[in-house]
C-alpha cells in the first residue's frame, strides 16, 4: 500500500492544497491521501492559529467529495509540539512496515528539510515529495551532502498545477471584506462565514 501524507495548518484549506494532493496521488499511484491538520507546528509557535476544531472541520468538508482523501486528527491527540517524525512513527505503526509513506511538501519546505527535527531519521521513514513553487529552487546537491546518496532515493520533485493560492492571503481578504470565491471550496467558504472566522 502507498499512502500520501498532506500535512499543514490548513488555516484555511484551499484549492491549491487539494489540486496538489490529487496530482501527486495520480503521479505516484497512491492508494489514498491522508490530510493531517497540524496541531502545534514548531515553526509557527509565534502565530495565532485558528482553533483545532475549525481547521479539522474545514479540512473534512473540503475533502469529503474525493473517495481517495481521508482526514486524521492524530496530531491534535498528542501533547506538545507537532513533530513530523512523531507523526510518521505513529503512521508506520498504524499501517504496518509494508506500507510506503509519501510526505507531500512545497519546494520551499524541502529546501529546509535538513533543519527539521531528527531529519535523517525522518527521511528513513518516508519518501518526501517536493511540489514546485515559483522562484524556489531545491539545492539537491546540498541535500545529498547532508543526507547521503542512498537517502536521496527518498526525495522526489514533481510539477503540480500552479495554483498560487495562499492561506495567509485568504485570511487577509476576509479581514478586508474581499471575496474568496474560487480560492476555497464552496462548503469551506460557507463554514467560514457561518463561524465568522478570520474577521
Amino acid at each position: 500500500m502507498k499512502v500520501g501524507i498532506m500535512g499543514g495548518t490548513f488555516d484555511p484549506i484551499h484549492f491549491g492544497h487539494l489540486a496538489t494532493a490529487e496530482s501527486v496521488r495520480e503521479i505516484f499511484k497512491l492508494d489514498e491521501i491522508l490530510f493531517i491538520p497540524s496541531a502545534r507546528p514548531p515553526h509557527k509557535v509565534e502565530r495565532q492559529i485558528t482553533p483545532e476544531l475549525h481547521r479539522l472541520m474545514m479540512t473534512f468538508l473540503a475533502t469529503k467529495s474525493n473517495e481517495f482523501f481521508q482526514v486524521s486528527p492524530m496530531e491534535f491527540l498528542r501533547d506538545g509540539l507537532s513533530y513530523t517524525l512523531d507523526t510518521m512513527t505513529e503512521l508506520t505503526k498504524k499501517y504496518g512496515a509494508g506500507t510506503e509513506l509519501f510526505f507531500i511538501i512545497g519546494a520551499d519546505s524541502m529546501a529546509d528539510l535538513s533543519k527539521w527535527y531528527k531529519a535523517r531519521e525522518l527521511l528513513s521513514k518516508a519518501h518526501f515529495i517536493a511540489t514546485n513553487r515559483p522562484n524556489v529552487e531545491v539545492n539537491l546537491e546540498a541535500l545529498k551532502e547532508f543526507f547521503g546518496a542512498s537517502a536521496m532515493k527518498h526525495i522526489h520533485q514533481v510539477s503540480t498545477p500552479g495554483l498560487e493560492i495562499s492561506s495567509t492571503d485568504i485570511r487577509e481578504k476576509i479581514k478586508s471584506g474581499k471575496s474568496i470565491k474560487y480560492l476555497v471550496p464552496e462548503v469551506v467558504e460557507e463554514y467560514i462565514i457561518k463561524e465568522r472566522l478570520y474577521l
